[in-house]
C-alpha cells in the first residue's frame, strides 16, 4: 500500500488548503463516497472542528476539492499553453503528449480528478457536478484560446474552429483516459493523440 505523506502544518499554513492538498491523492485514489470524513481528518492531521469551519459538509468539502483542483490545472495549463518556446500549436502538441505520460503512468500523480469523479459524484451531488461543468468548461476556453493563437502564428491551419476543435478535443482527451483506467494500457490514449495529430493537421 502506498505511503501517504502528511504534509507539516504550521501556525503560518492555510488550514483549508492544507485539507484539500492532503485529501487530493486519497480521493484520487479511493474516490470521494468511499474516503470517510475521520480518513481525511487523521491524514491532515486536524480536529474534526476545524474541518466544519472551512466546510459545511462533505459535500461542500467535495465541492472546494474540485474548485482548488481546476484552478491549480488552469494555472499550469496557461503557463504551458503561453510559454516554453515553439510555436502555439507545439505548445499545445506538448499538452496532450504530458496528458498522455501522466495519464498512461501508475500511482496518482498528476492524475484527472474529473475523470476520477465525473462519474461518481455527478448523478449523486449536483452542486459538484456544476463544479465539474464551470472547471472543464474552463480547459476547454484555455485550449480554444491556444488554437487560435496558433492560427495566428500559422503553426495550425486557418480553417479549424477553435471552440469546436477544441471541445471536441477535450472530450476524447476524457474518454480516452477513462478506457485507460479500464482497459489498463495506454493504447486509448495513443489513439487519441494520433487523432489530435489528424484533426489538428500536425505531423507525427
Amino acid at each position: 500500500m502506498e505511503r501517504i505523506v502528511r504534509p507539516m502544518v504550521t501556525e503560518h499554513t492555510d488550514v483549508r488548503q492544507h485539507i484539500l492538498d492532503t485529501a487530493k491523492p486519497i480521493i484520487l485514489g479511493k474516490g470521494f463516497s468511499a474516503v470517510g470524513l475521520n480518513e481525511l481528518l487523521s491524514a491532515a492531521d486536524v480536529p474534526k472542528g476545524s474541518f466544519y469551519h472551512y466546510f459545511k459538509s462533505k459535500e461542500a468539502f467535495g465541492e472546494a476539492l474540485l474548485d482548488s483542483y481546476f484552478s491549480s490545472y488552469r494555472l499550469r495549463l496557461s503557463d504551458l499553453l503561453s510559454s516554453g518556446g515553439g510555436s502555439a500549436g507545439e505548445r499545445l502538441m506538448n499538452y496532450w503528449q504530458q496528458w498522455l505520460d501522466t495519464q498512461a503512468s501508475d500511482g496518482t500523480d498528476g492524475k484527472c480528478l474529473a475523470v476520477k469523479l465525473g462519474g461518481e459524484v455527478s448523478d449523486i451531488s449536483e452542486p459538484m457536478r456544476i463544479a465539474l461543468a464551470r472547471g472543464t468548461s474552463s480547459i476547454v476556453e484555455l485550449i480554444a484560446g491556444c488554437i487560435r493563437e496558433a492560427q495566428q502564428d500559422a503553426s495550425l491551419p486557418a480553417e479549424i474552429d477553435a471552440d469546436e476543435c477544441a471541445l471536441t478535443l477535450y472530450n476524447l482527451w476524457l474518454g480516452a483516459t477513462v478506457l485507460t483506467k479500464i482497459r489498463r494500457d495506454s493504447s486509448a490514449l495513443e489513439a487519441a493523440m494520433t487523432t489530435t495529430r489528424q484533426l489538428l493537421k500536425q505531423a507525427p
